[in-house]
């Protein structure tokens, strides 16, 4: 049995524990065992979280972590990692029935993401009696070859964002086109600044399409992770502005960028039943590459 606590926050020793514990896992599994909102909840200082540890003789085995602002439907989303060492004693069920117990006390639905779709979440998640309510594709493509950019809409251009004037249009552009999506459309003012301390954060690879008044119309944010890998972060267009090809303009113009900046590889993350947007990204050249799952009770 593993010796489980709860904590409101962190202290920089148990956060440097987390990490290292995080880091383990991804270089055995290949995947991150949690998302990049979990990294951030790390951080001295921020809240909206239950972090839950596991030791076993002192030593740290397993963590998860509790969203407990959620996402847009109300649902708790959790996420956990055990580090590769501490396996196949029990650490994941305990860890995993103690997070649907706390969102059970809270009297919310909780969701878990399984990062990977690997073959030991999906044993666990039927041991617990959950089910696959969401995948989440993971889409790549090489950088070579990129189709030809099409023109602009008439009286649109491009430019980069500028910290400390552009994150409430952008935010507002965001709601707008992510309305529909239990996180994306949750995104804050304050979100976009914790990202730009981020070390990745380049505001040129931060594509702001404006019309002739430097009216948002839409935006694509692109990441670097390595020398070879970036991402299509997010690409978003005004609801009002959509169905003039600005969408896919943003998207070889982010995708244009990061090749030029000597990266090899992109991918990008896509609900697996949008189908008109996986449409769109197979005739640019992405094709599936791995998956993240989602389980519910």
């Amino acid at each position: 049995m593993a010796d489980l606590t709860w904590h409101d926050a962190l202290d920089p020793e148990q956060a440097e524990e987390i990490t290292r514990l995080l880091a383990e896992a991804e270089e055995v599994d290949g995947v991150a065992p949690v998302g990049e909102a979990v990294h951030l909840r790390l951080r001295p200082g921020a809240s909206g979280s239950a972090h839950l540890l596991a030791r076993v003789g002192g030593a740290l085995a397993g963590y998860a972590h509790l969203d407990l602002l959620g996402d847009s439907d109300g649902n708790l989303v959790a996420e956990l990692a055990v580090r590769p060492g501490s396996r196949r004693a029990g650490v994941g069920s305990e860890l995993a029935g103690a997070v649907l117990g706390a969102a059970a006390e809270r009297g919310k639905p909780v969701r878990a993401w399984a990062h990977g779709d690997r073959e030991g979440a999906t044993g666990l998640a039927a041991k617990l009696g959950l089910r696959r309510v969401r995948e989440l594709w993971v889409m790549r493509r090489e950088l070579a070859g990129l189709p030809e950019a099409p023109p602009l809409p008439e009286g649109v251009s491009l430019r980069a964002f500028a910290p400390g004037r552009d994150e409430d249009a952008v935010v507002r552009v965001n709601a707008r086109a992510f309305s529909w999506h239990p996180e994306q459309g949750a995104m804050t003012a304050d979100d976009v600044r914790l990202k730009e301390a981020e070390d990745w954060f380049d505001p040129s690879g931060f594509l702001l399409a404006v019309d002739a008044d430097d009216r948002l119309l839409g935006f694509h944010w692109t990441k670097r992770h390595d020398e070879s890998m970036g991402e299509v972060y997010v690409v978003g267009v005004d609801p009002d502005a959509q169905g003039g090809g600005l969408g896919k303009a943003l998207t070889l113009a982010g995708l244009v960028h990061l090749k030029n900046t000597g990266l090899r590889d992109v991918h990008l993350y896509v609900e697996s039943d949008n189908s008109p947007a996986v449409r769109v990204y197979t005739r640019l050249g992405f094709s599936r590459w791995k998956a993240d799952v989602q389980y519910a009770l």
